[in-house]
């Protein structure tokens, strides 16, 4: 008796069920090696799909994957949730966020400052509110980390699309200009007149050249007022997961390294990854609907704004 067999026999008494279904030992025992096989198949198949996708971005939670493993094999033909959750944690591949620690924001100038126009409002379609913001990303020789580089970011607040990027060496205002015209060249010459452009307010977004693009393009310009972090917090957000997500265990020695790091993340990001904010679709999924995009977990923002608006128009 082998050691499947002897750990059924354990089990069950298996005699008496193959007499009770008409099924020889012999065929029950072929079943249970052939069920084991595919099993093991099944396993490796998800391994060696979680493995790719890691390859794209190495910090991508199991929810996610678990999402786009169920797009990519449908059907009968994959393992449970369970077992997927299972078999990620059994070859190690939880991911752990690292926080960020590095100030980017500089609001001790003389330009002046916007009020906040997003702290009320929800987007109901793209190009109604862009978010922006900047993070580090570290450079190194060797083992030892010996400067930074900067990303710029630009983010449609409805949609979550990553819109305009830039990296460059320094906090210098030149490279979030050249993310906004980005963002802006990308829309072909769509009328962006009444955008909600939203920042924090430091010195980069604030200066003349930044503000009179935006101007110039007919886009209204909104800023945090109290220096915290919520106040524009989805764009902290999409910065965390491009750095911490998808830049996860990379070694960057140069900014051309960065840049075509950036050029496949923001691919993957915008059309591969799946967003429990917009109810699991990808950004480019989300960018042609309209109306309200339910999501996977609960906005008390949200919830209070509407609230309010309810309250305002006389309902309880």
């Amino acid at each position: 008796m082998n050691s499947l067999q002897a750990r059924d026999s354990k089990r069950y008494m298996i005699a008496p069920m193959c007499r009770a279904f008409d099924v020889s030992k012999q065929a029950y025992y072929k079943w249970d090696r052939e069920r084991e096989l595919r099993r093991s198949l099944l396993e490796s198949f998800a391994l060696e799909f979680i493995l790719n996708v890691r390859l794209k971005d190495p910090g991508i939670g199991g929810r996610k994957l678990w999402h786009m493993y169920r797009l990519e094999f449908p059907g009968e033909a994959r393992l449970g949730r369970d077992r997927f959750e299972s078999l990620i944690a059994a070859n190690g591949l939880k991911v752990r966020k690292r926080p960020r620690s590095t100030r980017t924001t500089d609001s001790a100038h003389s330009f002046p400052l916007w009020p906040n126009l997003a702290r009320g409002f929800i987007p109901t379609g793209i190009n109604q509110q862009w978010v922006s913001d900047i993070t580090y990303i570290p450079l190194w020789t060797g083992d030892e980390r010996h400067s930074f580089c900067y990303l710029s970011l630009i983010t449609d607040a409805y949609s979550r699309e990553i819109i305009g990027w830039a990296v460059g060496l320094s906090l210098d205002s030149v490279y979030p200009i050249r993310a906004l015209e980005m963002a802006v060249e990308r829309q072909g010459g769509t009328s962006l007149e009444g955008l909600i452009h939203h920042s924090d307010r430091g010195v980069q977004y604030a200066c003349r050249e930044y503000t009179g693009l935006l101007k110039a393009n007919g886009i209204r310009i909104s800023m945090t007022e109290n220096g915290d972090p919520k106040e524009n917090a989805q764009a902290e957000r999409v910065n965390s997961t491009i750095k911490n997500e998808q830049f996860k265990g990379m070694r960057f020695h140069s900014l051309a390294q960065v840049r075509e790091a950036l050029e496949a993340a923001v691919d993957f990001y915008n059309n591969r990854r799946p967003h429990m904010s917009l109810d699991m679709m990808t950004p480019a999924q989300a960018a042609k609907c309209h109306g309200e995009i339910g999501k996977r977990w609960h906005s008390y923002r949200e919830a209070a704004i509407k609230k309010k608006r309810y309250s305002l128009m006389g309902y309880s």
